[in-house]
């Protein structure tokens, strides 16, 4: 058994997607301002990536925020690496970086600016802790 259960469960999900988010909530349902706008610039750029969401177990935002050194959610990854929360990931998005990063070519009609948060009162979210694959 291992020591750190939690822990290697992030660093293998880490590994084994190339673009992962660690968010509150769910793409389709997020739980905080900040998850869902991360997740809609990543959705404006057409990008696959898998979604975690941190909520369901406080063990993964503990051992998340000590494997990245980040303390805040929501925390992207690309290839393994920290890009960083939704400050960040907005400003790559506005400055083209973000989709170079992601190796995408942004669609037609992307908005130049960061798209902004979903609408508040979303339907609260049904709690899963699998990881979610986007397409």
């Amino acid at each position: 058994m291992s020591e750190n259960p939690v822990r290697e469960a992030i660093q293998e999900a880490v590994a084994e997607h190339p673009v992962i988010l660690f968010m509150k909530g769910t793409p389709e349902q997020p739980k905080c301002g900040f998850s869902a706008r991360t997740a809609a610039a990543l959705d404006a750029l057409g990008a696959d990536y898998a979604a975690v969401d941190v909520l369901p177990d406080p063990r993964i935002r503990q051992e998340l925020s000590a494997i990245s050194n980040w303390p805040t959610i929501p925390q992207l990854f690309v290839k393994g690496e920290l890009v960083g929360g939704c400050d960040i990931v907005s400003e790559m998005y506005e400055s083209g970086e973000l989709a170079e990063v992601l190796e995408v070519k942004p669609p037609a009609g992307a908005p130049d600016e960061a798209p902004a948060a979903a609408e508040p009162g979303a339907p609260p979210l049904q709690i899963q802790t699998d990881l979610v694959d986007r397409p």
